[in-house]
């Protein structure tokens, strides 16, 4: 049996390239003063490794569960190499939590995997705001940059296995 390499990409993050890639971002307004740090992390971080920022396009939706549709409109247009999602739900007294986080989970995946394209999960899932603010710039670090590192990471990974996708 043969083992295939799956990359020969750097250990460290920060020597990773996103020169000559071109990547969407879904950013839902809901929860903005969340959302748009996220954003921030997101395009500072692409831009830092070398994504063009007329190479990123930003497409923003009214909340989480809408991301999957724009993710998938954006998806069918052809011009992407990777996707980036940023979102934030926060736990309130209901179900509704439940219902929002899981389905956008779920549809973001399907389009990802449906359509060969990584979409990366830059969707804030927290008990409450305080959480929120520290995973989105605070102490907690920045899932949007995280999510556009792991855009890059998989963008590159694609193009190595599927040079022709």
């Amino acid at each position: 049996m043969t083992k295939i390499q799956p990359t020969e990409l750097p250990k460290d993050p920060s020597k990773l390239s996103g020169v000559g890639l071109k990547v969407g971002i879904v950013f839902s307004r809901f929860n903005n003063s969340v959302t748009s740090n996220l954003l921030k992390g997101a395009e500072k971080t692409l831009i830092e490794l070398g994504v063009n920022k007329d190479d990123i396009e930003i497409v923003d939706v009214p909340g989480a569960l809408e991301i999957p549709y724009a993710a998938q409109l954006l998806v069918k247009s052809g011009n992407f190499d990777a996707l980036v999602t940023i979102g934030c739900v926060i736990r309130g007294e209901t179900s509704h939590y439940e219902i929002v986080s899981g389905q956008a989970a779920e549809g973001i995946t399907k389009v990802s995997l449906e359509n060969r394209i990584p979409i990366t999960f830059g969707v804030l899932t927290t008990e409450n705001l305080d959480q929120a603010i520290a995973r989105s710039g605070g102490d907690k670090g920045n899932l949007g940059s995280e999510a556009a590192l792991a855009a890059i990471e998989l963008a590159v990974l694609t193009k190595k296995l599927l040079p022709f996708n």
